[in-house]
């Protein structure tokens, strides 16, 4: 993984979460267990502190990041979409942030709140808990069901099991040429997601 100190400010990580290796993790940044950081995720906590407590994915192509001298915090459980932007600000546990939305500095978002993809969150914007917001600048639309938020959970929880696969399996490798003939079934991959269904 690529990580760096800053200022003096060495990344806390716990051992049992995965930095991918073409992501980056630079100064005041402190992971919690189980997390799962994706490839060309960015993480740079040099002009203040970034908190990502236990649970939380952080997904390919994201951007965490802040106003000089402020945190941002992902509580537990958050789950950050493919693209998004956090750029200061308090995500409540069990949040959804959408793919390719940017949530800006000094946001107060609440519990189990979700934000609708391509979604723009402006600074200085409190979410009540269980806020479900969409557009440009986003607006809340609807609270949050029971049935919505189970489907959330759901789908964090694979990737709450994912840095131990990726821990156990994960490698770099050259490619094969052909297919072979005993290569692991697509059905395979679904057993994890099955299982967490039944929960």
């Amino acid at each position: 993984m690529s990580v760096y100190s800053f200022n003096g400010f060495i990344p806390v990580i716990k051992k049992s979460s995965f930095i991918h290796p073409k992501a980056s993790v630079t100064g005041n940044v402190i992971i919690g267990e189980n997390v799962y950081i994706g490839p060309g995720a960015a993480i740079r906590g040099d002009w203040g502190q970034i908190i990502i407590e236990d649970g939380c994915n952080v997904q390919e192509n994201c951007t965490i990041h802040m106003f000089p001298g402020t945190t941002v915090l992902l509580k537990e459980g958050v789950h950050i979409g493919h693209g998004a932007i956090i750029h200061g600000g308090t995500i409540g546990k069990n949040c959804l942030i959408g793919m390719n939305s940017v949530i800006m500095d000094d946001v107060e978002m609440g519990d189990e709140c979700i934000i609708g993809a391509l979604s723009f969150v402006p600074a200085n914007t409190s979410l009540p808990k269980r806020s479900l917001a969409v557009g440009n600048p986003a607006k809340v639309i609807k609270t949050v069901s029971d049935e919505m938020i189970s489907w959330k959970t759901k789908g964090t929880s694979l990737y709450q099991a994912l840095p131990d696969e990726c821990q156990a399996t994960l490698k770099e490798c050259d490619p094969l040429r052909e297919i072979e003939e005993n290569r692991p079934s697509q059905e395979s991959m679904y057993t994890t997601w099955e299982s967490i269904k039944k929960k």
